[in-house]
């Protein structure tokens, strides 16, 4: 593995030739966290890159890889839907399955929006030692009255989600209303949106939230 122009280690391909990103940190590593992209931004998004490089620099190994659909985008440039999910949930098992073969110690799982939706459907089936969750998106936009959070109440995987109090796709008055397992620990961040991007009036930055949002993260997975 060869270091990468913004630092990170790249390790070339994941599980059938899926594009993969290695962040190490500096120290040893408190464990591994393998973190998915949202529906529609790829691995390397500004958003991606500041949590990656936020948590390595707080001692998490962080595994980045994309879903073949942004994979084939990269390649061509053209915009296209997700996969379907049950190819996006074979897509997670595989990398999964390949990133503990070279890692020891504890390995999570999780991601941003729908990334994270994905990994908390396996977390369970994984193993995971833990789930991360930013920005879940608890329904679709626009489509509040068809939540997904049926597998949320059974969840066994000690799990961390990071929400953003205004998200559209799950605020913090919606998701009161839900049962979720008590496995779950939801962390709030004020006036956030569905990227955690605070209103400017709360006094709060982007970078801000997303600070607070891998510090939360790193110190979760610290204790697992």
């Amino acid at each position: 593995m060869s270091k990468g122009p913004s630092g990170f280690i790249d390790a070339g391909q994941c599980e059938q030739g899926l594009p993969c990103l290695w962040d190490e940190p500096p120290q040893a590593a408190l464990g591994t966290l393998i973190l998915a992209h949202g529906a529609g931004a790829p691995m390397d998004s500004p958003f991606m890159q500041h949590m990656a490089q936020g948590l390595a620099s707080r001692g998490v190994r962080v595994v980045r890889f994309e879903f073949a659909y942004m994979a084939q985008r990269r390649a061509d440039g053209r915009k296209r839907p997700p996969n379907p999910q049950a190819q996006l949930l074979q897509q997670w098992r595989e990398v999964h399955a390949q990133v503990r073969q070279r890692v020891a110690g504890p390995l999570a799982i999780g991601g941003k929006s729908m990334g994270g939706r994905m990994a908390s459907l396996l977390a369970d089936e994984l193993g995971a030692s833990a789930l991360i969750c930013l920005g879940y998106p608890f329904y679709a936009a626009g489509k509040p009255e068809k939540p997904r959070v049926a597998h949320l109440a059974d969840l066994r995987t000690p799990t961390l989600i990071v929400q953003g109090e205004r998200d559209a796709l799950g605020n913090r008055e919606a998701v009161a209303g839900y049962d979720l397992s008590p496995a779950i620990e939801l962390h709030w961040l004020q006036a956030a949106d569905h990227d955690l991007k605070p209103l400017k009036a709360s006094g709060f930055s982007h970078e801000q939230h997303l600070e607070t949002a891998a510090g939360l993260i790193a110190a979760f997975l610290g204790a697992k």
